[in-house]
């Protein structure tokens, strides 16, 4: 029988060789045992979080400035039941960084860890909104147009192409709008104006475009969705 025999460098090369496959094995199954145990959002918890924050990091309840269920009584502060998942995580996120600073959100969003933040985006998906309604008659055919059709010789989007016809939203992608009180949808619309939001290029780039009148008259119509 013929034997091989490595010399003494040969084998120590193969020896190497060997470990390091079976380190980068080990590696690979470590990544996908970890990827395998990502935890999956829990609604619950985060419905508990949202009523009642938690005490111990000063953190108070969603609940007492966006209102029971995510419906919001206080005009400035937005509607969140039935708000896409997604998208209220990443504001979550965003609030966070430079992109869209505001004193109160900002404040409470560091104190939430990313399991938090999408135990509660969770919860207000499954929230049911309550409608609003629109106030001014004199302007809702002027809102209802921009809605659906834009402005056209400003290179404004129909809001309609991206928020869809009712106004429920795309998930993943953009957020519902219908129901929301006017004054924040129109704060909303000056601070992308502005650039005090950030956090939505496209959203800059429109709202420049808008007047205050057309931006109130949208919002108003927005309201009015359901």
């Amino acid at each position: 029988m013929n034997r091989v025999f490595f010399p003494a460098a040969g084998a120590a090369i193969v020896k190497s060789l060997l470990l390091a496959t079976l380190a980068f094995a080990g590696s690979a199954s470590a990544a996908d045992a970890a990827h395998g145990a990502a935890v999956k959002a829990d609604p619950a918890k985060g419905g508990s979080l949202y009523d009642t924050g938690d005490n111990a990091r000063g953190l108070p309840a969603c609940a007492s400035c966006h209102g029971a269920g995510g419906n919001s009584t206080i005009v400035a502060n937005p509607k969140l039941a039935g708000q896409v998942d997604s998208y209220i995580h990443k504001q979550l996120v965003d609030f966070t960084t430079p992109n869209r600073q505001q004193p109160v959100m900002t404040t409470y969003a560091k104190m939430l860890n990313d399991e938090e933040k999408s135990n509660i985006a969770a919860w207000l998906a499954t929230q049911q909104p309550k409608p609003g309604a629109a106030r001014n008659k004199d302007t809702i055919e002027l809102g209802r147009k921009i809605y659906r059709g834009g402005i056209a010789d400003r290179g404004v989007a129909a809001c309609a192409s991206c928020h869809g016809a009712t106004g429920s939203g795309i998930p993943a992608q953009y957020p519902r709008l219908a129901g929301q009180h006017q004054d924040y949808t129109f704060n909303q619309l000056q601070a992308f104006k502005t650039g005090a939001r950030n956090n939505s290029p496209q959203m800059g780039a429109l709202a420049k475009r808008m007047s205050d009148e057309e931006m109130k008259a949208v919002a108003d119509y927005i309201a009015g969705l359901k």
